[in-house]
């Protein structure tokens, strides 16, 4: 039996859940762009953790949702994820922040393609299956008139996440299905996190960092 806490603060959505053996026992998330992570993600382990029924030392192993996404967030999930790693003595586990929100699509044709604001016109994307194969790869892309038309041109396309609704008024093909209120959550962690911790494939609590994709940029004050 495998008890894994998961962790996602990658966007404005801060989400913690439990699971055994990859089934769900419990959750908690708050979705606010006032990206209150730092406040809300400890309450909500413990929240967690008594509505599961079991004590952090039942715990085998934490996830983290590595990124792309939000800077402060993933450093809040990726900090608070490491500490409960030392402290218990359990291993870490990534999971992919874009796969996870794809994974909330339940389609039988067509491609999901995952999508977070990244500012202006640009976004963070990855392409999957419907199966959740990558097709392509996680990328920054500034999104264009002929974006991702060579995947409409054969069949449905889901855009989901924060990034999809910049693409409501210049992606017209009618295989577009745009579903922009769909977050990165916990819940949606649980079997990619059990698949990693049956197969051992952990990271290095020392040296793991989240997966930025572009470098942080400090904007100065205004005066």
């Amino acid at each position: 039996m495998a008890c894994i806490l998961h962790l996602e603060t990658a966007s404005t959505n801060c989400s913690v859940s439990v699971a055994e053996d990859g089934v769900l026992l419990a959750s908690r998330e708050h979705n606010s762009a006032s990206f209150s992570h730092s406040e809300q993600l400890h309450l909500f382990i413990e929240e967690v953790i008594a509505n599961s029924g079991i004590s952090l030392h039942d715990l085998d192993a934490i996830a983290v949702s590595k990124g792309p996404g939000s800077y402060t967030g993933l450093r809040i999930g990726v900090s608070s994820a490491k500490g409960l790693c030392y402290a218990l003595d359990i291993p870490l586990i990534s999971t992919r922040t874009l796969r996870s929100l794809a994974l909330q699509i339940k389609e039988e044709k067509g491609v999901i393609i995952p999508m977070l604001d990244a500012r202006r016109m640009e976004v963070y994307t990855a392409v999957f299956s419907v199966d959740y194969k990558e097709l392509e790869p996680t990328q920054a892309l500034i999104l264009k008139t002929d974006s991702f038309q060579e995947y409409a041109q054969k069949g449905p396309v889901y855009l989901a996440g924060s990034g999809a609704a910049k693409c409501r008024d210049f992606l017209k093909h009618p295989n577009f299905r745009i579903v922009d209120t769909l977050v990165p959550t916990s819940t949606a962690m649980c079997e990619e996190a059990y698949e990693k911790f049956r197969g051992k494939q952990f990271e290095d609590v020392a040296y793991f960092e989240p997966y930025y994709l572009k470098d942080f940029i400090l904007k100065p004050k205004s005066t």
